[in-house]
């Protein structure tokens, strides 16, 4: 892939690594330095070059890599440069990978939920005028001894079939791990795993819910909400005892399935309230004056005769 620009100068090496600043490399004593600025728009229209040629190759839609998407991440991308060939004096690219740490979600042979952060193949390109001579290979393996990293360690997202085909074919990679997402691992990946892999706890089966959890749970508050009922004058504990219905933590009688408190007619709760017996400090209130005061007369000579003579 050939530039109007001089990609040799650019270049000095012919593998260039590429964060998300996109500086250029230092260059070799004794050359002239063009303008900074320069430098790094001639760095942008590579990669979005590159990026377009790379989603055409995969038939893609739009572009994976650009220039923009490579300052916004944290990824890293591997520039390899052909200088043999020379056009015009100029140099050309071959082809690039991008790499970079992600999160995932991925699941184990035995189908089980790991939190990851593998490195990933995001993309991989290499023109179509020099491919199957050995400048795949030379570049990813750069990469892997760059990175510190083995074949079967790495997730790549949405690999095509010409990438199967070379994972086979120069690094034995066949026999993958399947996913729910667009990432492929192959056998081996949790063998070695760099960070330690969370599992998600496992989901509690139907049967270890006990049906009858929520009327315990209600049974304590039930004791709480019972009125205390004042029973009548002469009447003795165990006839009060029969009459309230007091409810039991049986699963027969939770609170779900009936009313929270007993039912009271309203007139026997009338009768239950007037024969309270007095407060303490309303007897020595009594004591001091017996005749009550004013008002308390007032209500108590208003009722007829015949409510006084019923109680």
């Amino acid at each position: 892939m050939e530039f109007p620009f001089d990609v040799d100068a650019l270049f000095p090496e012919r593998i260039t690594v590429l964060d998300q600043h996109l500086r250029p490399p230092a260059r070799r004593p004794g050359t002239t330095t063009p303008a900074r600025v320069d430098l790094q728009q001639q760095i942008m229209t590579i990669i979005d070059e590159l990026g377009k040629a790379s989603a055409k190759a995969q038939n893609l839609s739009a572009p994976i890599t650009s220039a923009s998407r490579m300052q916004s991440n944290r990824h890293v991308v591997y520039i390899l440069k052909d200088s043999s060939g020379r056009p015009a004096g100029k140099g050309a690219i071959i082809g690039f990978i991008k790499v970079g740490y992600k999160k995932l979600f991925v699941l184990d042979d035995r189908e089980a939920h790991n939190e990851v952060e593998p490195l990933c193949i995001l993309d991989f390109y290499i023109h179509e005028s020099v491919q199957r001579h050995g400048h795949g290979r030379e570049l990813f393996q750069y990469m892997l001894q760059k990175e510190r990293v083995e074949p079967h360690q790495l997730a790549i997202d949405r690999p095509s079939q010409k990438l199967l085909k070379f994972l086979n074919k120069h690094y034995n990679l066949e026999t993958t791990v399947p996913q729910v997402n667009n990432f492929v691992i192959f056998e081996g990946f949790f063998a070695h795993q760099h960070p330690p892999a969370r599992k998600l706890p496992p989901k509690r089966a139907e049967g270890d819910i006990k049906p009858y959890s929520s009327s315990d749970r209600e049974c304590k508050r039930v004791w709480w909400l019972m009125p205390v009922i004042p029973a009548k004058a002469g009447r003795s504990p165990e006839s009060r005892s029969s009459r309230t219905a007091w409810p039991t933590c049986s699963l027969g009688n939770s609170p779900e399935r009936g009313p929270l408190r007993p039912f009271v007619p309203e007139q026997e709760l009338l009768r239950s309230l007037r024969l309270c017996p007095p407060h303490p400090t309303a007897r020595l209130l009594l004591a001091a004056d017996p005749g009550g005061s004013p008002a308390q007369r007032r209500r108590t000579s208003s009722l007829p005769r015949s409510e006084e003579s019923r109680y």
